[in-house]
């Protein structure tokens, strides 16, 4: 990754088994926990989002063609944002949030789970505060989380 072009584009349904694999991955290495939906769950949820268009934007990072990370957000919220362990701490995350901000420069929030102190520093990092923290009883997972917001550029 050290000298191939980090490349931004809109998420196609032919990247879904890619996106897979980021999340998948990316969730087994970070403190949080593991995902209560299968692999093929997660598939089909992704590819009916893509595939639809009007309920979100799915973009993704892609080094010499691999996709490496991939974030989908609505118009108030950023609901993914996962880079793959192996391009971690490259930039990957921060080009991804970055343009997100670009397309909703009006703001946006997102959840992240209590036990994922990296995530919270990264999005701390890029300006957003922590505004509400909750049991978790009502994620998927059950396991307490906080809610991030980034004001916007206004």
């Amino acid at each position: 990754m050290d000298d191939e072009a980090l490349v931004l584009r809109p998420a196609e349904v032919e990247d879904v088994p890619d996106l897979v694999d980021v999340f998948l991955t990316a969730r087994a290495a970070a403190p949080m926990p593991a995902s209560i939906h299968a692999p093929r769950e997660v598939a089909a949820f992704l590819a009916a989002r893509l595939e639809d268009g009007s309920i979100d934007e799915t973009w993704v990072a892609e080094v010499g063609g691999v996709v490496v990370g991939y974030a989908r957000f609505t118009a108030t919220w950023l609901d993914d944002l996962y880079v793959a362990p192996g391009a971690q701490r490259a930039g990957v995350g921060a080009a991804l949030l970055d343009l997100v901000k670009v397309l909703r420069p009006d703001g946006f929030g997102l959840w992240v789970f209590t036990s994922n102190a990296p995530a919270r520093a990264f999005y701390a990092t890029h300006g957003f505060v922590e505004e509400e923290h909750t049991d978790g009883s009502e994620n998927d997972e059950r396991t307490p989380d906080v809610r991030m917001v980034w004001s916007g550029t206004l």
